[in-house]
């Protein structure tokens, strides 16, 4: 079932879901498994699973280091499936830019259609470590805007070399993400909400935002959104504080502001045991005033561990 589909059914009912991120190469599933099954009592419709772009390792050779370029994590698609098969729960595929050649998407849409899975999250992705700026892969796409417009062509019938006359096209439910605090590339919040309005002309259904600790950031996001036009789902992300290193790591990667309440509260810690129960306690709170909100779903980045994200829930829903 889409994701638009599960709003609509939902009737006003804020629902829940997570994201996770497939484990490293090397792992048993079981790991994963043992991280969604307390998350399955509060009934998410839907989780997305991340995708992991290409990554460079180095390899002696003759006493120099040759670079080589692998995968550290299993293929998302074969998760979802797995993931799909023992949950009987909707799974949605990050399918990104970076790494990726037009053609290798259009497999794995190919392939997802082949599985069932009708609903995909299209992101730019990130920069590689070595790059200053976002480079694209040669012969993939530059914006997630045409990520958007590849999947929603294929949704007609239009393949990259032909349009394939069938009785069963695909027909994706496209997310894209939001930035309630713009992206990190943008000159500006306004800038950003711009190139968002691309991506939703260009075809997509839903938003979901990077992660946010301030929820007036969501409250104003969602207020700018709508007076230029955007009427689709904006589904907030939430992700709990876990560790001190969080309040350096977090603004660091994610270009995002943490509350000064949130900060001093923090580092009044002295275990990460106590700053743990700090972040649940605090996104708590955020999810109860977003609920206030009537937001349509609340979303968990779990980050691989899901006891906070149950601790969380277990008040909620």
């Amino acid at each position: 079932m889409k994701v638009t589909e599960h709003l609509k059914n939902a009737n006003g009912k804020t629902l829940f879901s997570f994201e996770i991120i497939p484990p490293k190469k090397g792992k048993n599933i079981q790991e994963l498994y043992d991280n969604i099954d307390p998350l399955i009592e509060f009934n998410p419709p839907f989780i997305d699973v991340t995708t992991s772009r290409e990554e460079y390792i180095y390899i002696e050779k003759k006493g120099l280091f040759d670079r080589k370029i692998t995968r550290m994590r299993p293929g998302t698609l074969g998760i979802c499936a797995a993931i799909k098969h023992k949950y009987e729960v909707d799974t949605i595929p990050h399918v990104l830019c970076g790494g990726f050649t037009k053609e290798e998407t259009e497999y794995l849409l190919v392939d997802c259609h082949y599985l069932g899975i009708n609903n995909v999250m299209a992101l730019r992705g990130d920069a590689m470590p070595h790059q200053k700026y976002f480079e694209p892969t040669k012969g993939g796409h530059h914006y997630a805007t045409d990520l958007v417009q590849q999947i929603h062509k294929l949704n007609q019938g239009t393949y990259l070399h032909e349009v394939v006359e069938v009785d069963n096209k695909p027909d994706f439910c496209i997310g894209v993400a939001g930035y309630p605090e713009k992206h990190i590339e943008s000159p500006s919040l306004h800038s950003d909400l711009l190139r968002l309005k691309e991506k939703v002309d260009a075809g997509a259904d839903y938003v979901v935002t990077q992660m946010f600790f301030d929820n007036q950031r969501y409250f104003k996001f969602v207020t700018m959104a709508r007076e230029m036009g955007i009427t689709i789902p904006i589904i907030p992300g939430i992700k709990p504080l876990a560790i001190q290193k969080h309040l350096q790591l977090l603004p660091q990667v994610f270009k995002i502001d943490l509350p000064e309440a949130l900060i001093k509260e923090v580092n009044g810690c002295s275990s990460n045991t106590q700053i743990r129960q700090v972040g649940v306690e605090w996104a708590i709170q955020q999810s109860k005033e977003l609920l206030d909100f009537g937001v349509p779903v609340l979303h968990y980045y779990s980050m691989g561990k899901s006891d906070n994200i149950k601790a969380i829930a277990s008040q909620l829903f």
